[in-house]
Formats: C-alpha cells, structure tokens, sequence
C-alpha cells in the first residue's frame, strides 16, 4: 500500500509541476508575443522620430546661424531635441529587458529538464520497489502458506494425540494375579525344577488372567521381564526386547477370550551364568506393568 500511494503522491506532483511549467511557458510566450509586436512597432516610431528630430536638429542649427532666435530658445530647443532623442533611446532597454527575459525562459527550460530527469529516476526507483514490494509479498503468501500447513499439521496432532488419550482412558487392560518366577535345568532333555544358580538353564515366568466377561477372542501380548539381583535385564539366548524404551526379556502373545487363563513362558540362560540371589519376574501389558514378584536362587 505504501508503494502505491507513493507511486500515486509522485504522479500529482509531476502533473502539477507540468501544469505550472506549462502556463509559465505560456505567460512568456504571449509576453513575448506583445514583445516583439511592440519592439516592431518601437523600431517604426523610432526610425520616424530619428528622422524627424535629425531634420529638426538641422532646423534648428540652421536657424542659429541665421540669429533668427536668440539664444535661450535655442538651448531649450536643443534640450528638448536631446531629451526625445534620449525617450527614443529607451528602446534599446527593452531589448535588454527581452533577452534578459529569453535567458530566464532558457534557465526554466533548464530546470524543467532537470525535473523530467528527476522524476524518471523517481519513477525507475518506485518500479524497483514495486518489485521489491511484490517478491515479498510472494515470500510472505509463502510463509503464510508454510505456517498454516504447519498449523494443520499440528491441529492433527494434536487430535491424534487426544485420541491417543482417549483410546489410553478406555483401554481395559487384563487383570492378573498368582504371578511365580522359577528356575530349572534340563535332565535328559526334560526341565526339572530347582532354585541352585548354578545349574538353571532355563527361568519360567507364571501368571493366572482372570476371567472378562468383556472379551471377545483378542489376541493380547504380554511382556516378561526377568531381573537380576543387580535390577539387570536377563536376555533370553542373549537376546531382549525394546518397546518404547522399555527392555524385556521374552514377548508372549495368547488368545483370550475372556475365560480365566494360565500363562507360563521361559527364556533360556547359559548354564552357570545366574549367580545366587533374589531375583524378580515383572509382567507387563503394553507399558504397564500388572505384576510382579520375587524369587530366590541358591
């Protein structure tokens, strides 16, 4: 907008110094017209009065020669002869006058182009800044553009996130109980149960789901984490599970469908790695822990 009402400021000033330069050029113009028409006239009057006064003049010493007047009057003669030849005289003042007004005329020319020079510049200078001015209204629609893409983005979010939370209130998770940690060694290929660290090669994680009259055969994945007696992860075959930060042990999943249900799984370990001390068997649902309990080895 400040573009454009320069733009519009600069175009009253350049018709109004137009105007003005216009009827100064037209105010000498016409002076210079009666000028001329009255030095023609002037150069007329004058050849005529140089005529007659120069015949008048020649009267005059004429009859002083002849001491046909007497000597007063022909000194007031001679003056007034002096003084019409110095009125007549005057015209060479208006010539003057005439080329001092041409060389004014030729100095407002003067200005006038140094104006027109001025105001193309001022008018080269506001195109650049009309450019200016819309590159960066094209950058700023840009940014608009970029902000408000961005500002969806982040009304999605946060509606995904309260969904999310939503979804984190309603969500039933299972209820357990009679959670048991236990280690055992194979025999022949059969586990037998025992609590001495030294020959565990295996350690069983137990835990009873209760029954949910709500639950119709989903499938729900439970997460067993075994921890040393430092609160270290034990890895299963060396390996362990990382979901959302959190490290486990072993992933179960099992289909339940809402009747009240045992669940055992084992991580392998090698043999004479566990050292003597309590040990805990955490079961987690998701991120949430539901249980969990204690055991020792000798």
């Amino acid at each position: 907008m400040d573009a454009q009402d320069n733009n519009f400021n600069y175009k009253i000033i350049f018709t109004a110094l137009i105007a003005v330069i216009v009827g100064i050029l037209i105010a000498f113009y016409y002076s210079y017209a009666q000028s001329k028409n009255q030095m023609s006239f002037l150069e007329q009057e004058k050849s005529l009065l140089v005529k007659d006064l120069t015949l008048m003049k020649a009267e005059v010493d004429r009859l002083s020669g002849l001491n046909e007047v007497n000597d007063i009057e022909l000194q007031t003669s001679r003056f007034k002869v002096q003084r019409l030849l110095d009125s007549v005289g005057r015209l060479n003042f208006s010539i003057t006058k005439l080329k001092e007004t041409r060389k004014e005329l030729r100095m407002l020319e003067v200005k006038f182009d140094s104006l027109k020079l001025k105001n193309n510049f001022l008018r080269y200078n506001n195109s650049l800044l009309a450019n200016r001015y819309e590159e960066t209204r094209k950058q700023l629609e840009e940014v608009r553009g970029r902000a408000s893409n961005m500002e969806q983005a982040e009304s999605l979010l946060r509606e995904t996130n309260k969904e999310l939370s939503r979804e984190l209130k309603i969500k039933s998770y299972l209820k357990l109980q009679d959670a048991e940690g236990s280690g055992f060694r194979l025999r022949a290929g059969r586990p037998l149960k025992t609590n001495k660290a030294s020959t565990i090669e295996k350690l069983r994680g137990c835990v009873t789901i209760l029954s949910d009259s709500n639950e119709r055969g989903d499938v729900k994945v439970l997460y067993l984490q075994f921890l040393d007696p430092n609160m270290a992860v034990i890895e299963d075959n060396a390996n362990t599970i990382s979901v959302s930060g959190n490290t486990y042990s072993k992933k179960v999943e099992i289909i339940y469908t809402g009747k009240e249900i045992s669940v055992c799984d084992a991580i392998t370990v090698p043999e004479a790695s566990l050292e003597e001390g309590i040990y805990t068997l955490n079961v987690f649902e998701d991120e949430r822990l539901l249980a969990s309990t204690e055991f020792q080895l000798k």
